[in-house]
């Protein structure tokens, strides 16, 4: 199932408008959350089929919301890959033992993302 709906998850606008451009221009559909417990109600109103999730947020952080909708059975299924400045091998790992599905370091290179994308949604 080729991947569609995204939703962004970030507490910077700056990366926001980034992301959503890269996306937007392939043909994505893209929704924005700017902190963890904005993107879990609006994951609950309207499921994704990825979500790309920031890791430093005021609140619940990456890893919390990660931890989060990995563990709900009704969310489990919806694959998030981590954008995060946080280029540490041990913050990659602990990204992936929270449930995501991927890692990438900000800023993040569109032809890697778009690539990441498509081999989740193949």
């Amino acid at each position: 199932m080729a991947i569609q709906k995204i939703l962004i998850v970030d507490d910077s606008p700056t990366e926001r408008y980034y992301l959503t451009d890269i996306l937007v221009r392939n043909g994505f559909t893209v929704t924005t959350a700017e902190n963890g417990e904005e993107a879990l109600a609006k994951i609950k109103a309207d499921k994704p089929e990825l979500i790309l999730m920031d890791v430093v947020m005021p609140g619940a952080n990456g890893f919390q919301v990660t931890r989060a909708i990995s563990r709900d059975p009704e969310l489990a299924d919806v694959p998030v890959i981590i954008c995060s400045s946080k280029d540490q091998e041990t913050d990659r790992i602990w990204g992936m033992r929270q449930g995501a599905k991927d890692y990438l370091v900000k800023p993040v290179d569109p032809e890697l993302l778009l690539a990441r994308i498509a081999s989740l949604g193949a």
